[in-house]
């Protein structure tokens, strides 16, 4: 029995690269559940506006940049990943007295590593410095590491981080972009798929994800060997498995109903709606060679 259908969406902007479309509505499939998921353009400083507004038949948000921080602000009540890392990305509507809301990034990066056969580790490094780059120092000290090197554009982007490194028991290190990484048992990488930097570590980590899946020329990381470099959609699966437990059962500690066969599902919308999305980026510069011509 479905029951009543009902309404979620990823907000955020941009919104058309989003692929939690496809995995949510995977789990949905999966699970026999009747949800409707779609994409919402919501600019910075609209989220509130665009929550209050939302009637009974909507059941949660997965949230995207810009909005994690807004999001972390109109939740009634979050859980610990969210409260120290100030981030947001999934809410729950349930309508008792406001939004709860978790960050399942950090989740979604624990569970992109161990998938990778990395469980502990002792040393590690961040690139870059939004709120992505918090996610994934709180990931790490979940991790075991309890040294971490980080390597921003400006010094001055490094006191939230340094911050929440000394809240967590984690040593930070910061350094410029273009400085070399030390060695590392584990990395990752929260530079944006604009940007012209591609990071110089000393050796190889033992495993590095790339947490941005929209770059249109692939990782900047892709001459890694295989083994070491995990692809950014296997962060945006684990963290997407999280909330398809949020969304179906209140809480993401509960395991999904026969969950091993809902990631299967949930993969493989993953590996075809990027096979639409390398297809469509063939057309347009196919498409753009004859308009030039």
């Amino acid at each position: 029995m479905r029951g009543a259908e009902r309404r979620l969406a990823v907000v955020g902007s941009p919104i058309e690269h989003s692929l939690s479309p496809a995995l949510q509505g995977a789990a949905a499939s999966a699970l026999g559940l009747a949800w409707a998921y779609e994409r919402r353009l919501v600019a910075r400083g609209e989220l509130a506006g665009f929550v209050d507004v939302l009637d009974g038949g909507w059941l949660g948000l997965s949230v995207t940049a810009p909005l994690k921080e807004e999001a972390h602000a109109i939740a009634r009540v979050v859980d610990r990943r969210a409260e120290l890392t100030g981030a947001v990305n999934t809410l729950l509507l349930d309508g008792a007295g406001g939004p709860r809301g978790w960050n399942t990034d950090v989740g979604g990066i624990v569970r992109a590593f161990a998938d990778a056969g990395l469980t502990t580790a002792a040393t590690g490094a961040i690139v870059g410095g939004g709120a992505t780059a918090q996610s994934a120092l709180l990931a790490l000290q979940e991790l075991g590491v309890r040294q971490v090197t980080v390597a921003l554009r400006s010094a001055a982007k490094g006191e939230r981080i340094t911050s929440l490194g000394e809240r967590i028991g984690v040593e930070v290190r910061l350094q410029g972009l273009g400085a070399e990484l030390p060695a590392v048992d584990a990395a990752v990488s929260t530079l944006p798929a604009d940007a012209d930097v591609v990071p110089v570590f000393a050796h190889p980590p033992t495993r590095l994800l790339d947490a941005d899946y929209a770059r249109a020329e692939g990782s900047r990381f892709a001459e890694l060997p295989a083994a070491q470099h995990i692809d950014g959609r296997e962060m945006l699966l684990g963290q997407a498995v999280l909330q398809a437990r949020i969304f179906a059962l209140g809480a993401s500690e509960s395991p999904l109903p026969d969950e091993r066969a809902v990631v299967a599902a949930m993969r493989a919308a993953l590996v075809e709606a990027g096979r639409a999305r390398a297809s469509d980026a063939v057309v347009r510069s196919a498409s753009a060679g004859l308009e030039e011509s």
